[in-house]
């Protein structure tokens, strides 16, 4: 998943009544506080953050995009590259002075840099108030004691709640966690050490959660997991990710259904072929690979071969010819020689992937690869990033010219820049003008223009 800082109106949540709907909890009066959520990393976090707006809400507070204003102040970090971590203690350090000015403040501090640092962290960051794990809402109970007020068990609370859409954003787009940690040890990797080991989400509760959501007005359903198609192993009835997708597609009102990230050891054909017969499963495989020679996947720790990877792509793309392919590549790795980086380049120029998450290598503390000598220069690292940069600049320059006069459905999600923008079922990112008020909105968009990253066209027919 691609690490980006995030600061974004959040998802707010209101009371659901719609076919699925539960009496929801009475929320508590409004009482003027504001809260300012700050997040980095992946979609795990982003819907751990909206969890906890749902939570702020629920006791009484706003959201507010201006940390200047706020009343409590959290951030959700990540440490997946030691750039993420790097922003992370500098916002933290930013906010130091905020902190002086009102010491009343909660300033909290969770995600991934958080898990078994706390006393490291308090030292270095003595103007936070508490720090808390990924998913460790009912911690928020010491500086927000408003919290304990409330009868409904937090761990349920955001199921009652139906998205609130702010001006130029979507609420029809929802990211629901299904598995949380991850059982791989990936030499490079600090994930499984934050996050721990894995543990599925019982079936019916996530079912229920999306009827839910769906029933809101959502159109767009995202399962999440750090192994997503881990799903259901450590379960009594060890139910499969295909089974869940089958079950979570017969929901009505639900018109699109994706799932990230997964790992290629697990992409089994009962998950392409679900993905295949499903009326609404995107035709968008997000598979990372990270390397594509087979010493430096061994070394990574990976548990497959580039083959192995190749060739669940080539069957996704038997099953569905029109499927658009993601994946992540880290370059730089200790020891890739420039014979192992051309292995890497030749595949993906073999694969012509739609999308391709780069990232150069950075160790990070406690992982295996941490021990090892960081040997390829960063200068050569840059040299390799931008190799591939290049060519999937041409490679998606091509694929999108082949769009050029084609009709997709655009999922719309807000205005950038004056134009309505939206992303079709392969997850092709789509902009266009047209008066009419469209956000949530289903549009058959005729491409006019291609970019590499992005496709211009111009809507046909009535919005649904």
């Amino acid at each position: 998943m691609p690490v980006d800082a995030i600061n974004k109106p959040l998802i707010s949540l209101r009371p659901v009544t719609g076919a699925f709907a539960e009496p929801a909890p009475a929320r508590l009066p409004a009482n003027g506080k504001r809260f300012f959520i700050w997040t980095i990393g992946c979609q795990m976090n982003e819907a751990d953050s909206s969890k906890v707006s749902a939570m702020l809400q629920e006791v009484g507070y706003q959201r507010t995009d201006d940390e200047q204003e706020a009343d409590i102040v959290v951030l959700n970090s990540c440490v997946v590259r030691q750039a993420a971590e790097d922003k992370v203690a500098g916002k933290l350090n930013a906010l130091a002075r905020l902190k002086r000015q009102k010491p009343e403040m909660p300033l909290v501090l969770t995600g991934c840099m958080v898990t078994k640092q706390q006393e490291t962290l308090s030292q270095r960051f003595p103007h936070v108030d508490l720090f808390f794990d990924p998913s460790d809402f009912d911690k928020l109970k010491q500086v927000v004691p408003e919290l304990s007020r409330l009868d409904d068990d937090l761990d349920a609370l955001p199921h009652y709640y139906q998205p609130e859409t702010d001006a130029g954003t979507s609420g029809v787009t929802a990211y629901v966690p299904i598995i949380y940690g991850c059982n791989f040890l990936c030499s490079y990797c600090i994930v499984p050490y934050r996050r721990g080991k894995e543990t599925s989400r019982p079936f019916a509760d996530i079912v229920t959660e999306v009827e839910r959501i769906v029933a809101s007005g959502v159109r767009e359903v995202t399962l999440l997991g750090q192994t997503v198609n881990a799903y259901g192993h450590d379960l009594a009835e060890t139910p499969s990710l295909a089974d869940l997708l089958r079950a979570v597609d017969a929901i009505p009102g639900l018109e699109r259904l994706r799932f990230l990230t997964s790992h290629p050891k697990y992409m089994g054909d009962d998950i392409i072929s679900a993905m295949a017969e499903l009326r609404s499963a995107c035709e968008h495989m997000n598979l990372p690979v990270q390397a594509g020679d087979d010493e430096v996947l061994r070394r990574m720790r990976r548990t497959y071969t580039r083959d192995m990877w190749m060739e669940r792509i080539a069957a996704t793309r038997q099953s569905m010819p029109e499927a658009t392919v993601a994946t992540d590549v880290i370059v730089g790795f200790p020891g890739e020689t420039d014979e192992q980086f051309l292995q890497t380049y030749d595949m993906l120029e073999q694969t012509r992937c739609d999308k391709v998450h780069l990232a150069m290598y950075s160790p990070r503390p406690g992982t295996l690869s941490a021990r090892w000598e960081d040997d390829v220069p960063h200068e050569e690292k840059f040299r390799r990033h931008q190799a591939i940069e290049e060519l999937q600049e041409r490679v998606c320059t091509e694929i999108n010219a082949r769009r050029l006069g084609e009709t997709y459905e655009v999922l719309v999600e807000g205005k950038s820049k004056g134009r309505w923008t939206g992303r079709t079922r392969g997850n092709t990112l789509v902009h266009f003008d047209d008066p009419r008020e469209l956000v949530g909105k289903l549009v058959d968009v005729r491409i006019t223009r291609t970019m590499p990253w992005y496709l211009m066209g111009e809507a046909v027919g009535a919005p649904r």
